[in-house]
């Protein structure tokens, strides 16, 4: 077990070995520092485009969030009705379909 320490040791880059490389990234894949670079360089033009776009107000976001709720309980309650076998259930269902229906028609109008 020590030989073998030993040996990763004298090959790793760590320690005192002369003619070895040493630093922090020796075992960390080729490439990896560019990809970083590449995703630091992202994240810092990411807020600049968004700064393109115009502001909305809170009540615009506020509307936004709802409908999307609204969109995504809608999503569910569809794949619940696909898969429902009890008939109670299905009703039930089909009764907040037909609700969410009507709260999205509401945000047609506005």
């Amino acid at each position: 077990m020590f030989r073998q320490r030993l040996h990763l040791r004298a090959f790793s880059g760590f320690g005192d070995t002369p003619g070895c490389k040493s630093g922090y990234n020796t075992d960390m894949a080729r490439g990896w520092e560019s990809k970083s670079v590449e995703a630091q360089i992202d994240a810092a033009e990411a807020p600049s485009s968004s700064a393109a776009s115009p502001a909305l107000s809170q009540e615009t976001l506020t509307l936004i969030r709802k409908k999307e709720s609204i969109l995504l309980s809608r999503i569910r309650v569809t794949r619940d009705l696909k898969n429902a076998q009890n008939p109670r259930y299905r009703a039930l269902l089909e009764k907040s379909l037909k609700e969410l229906d009507a709260q999205l028609a509401t945000f047609a109008t506005h």
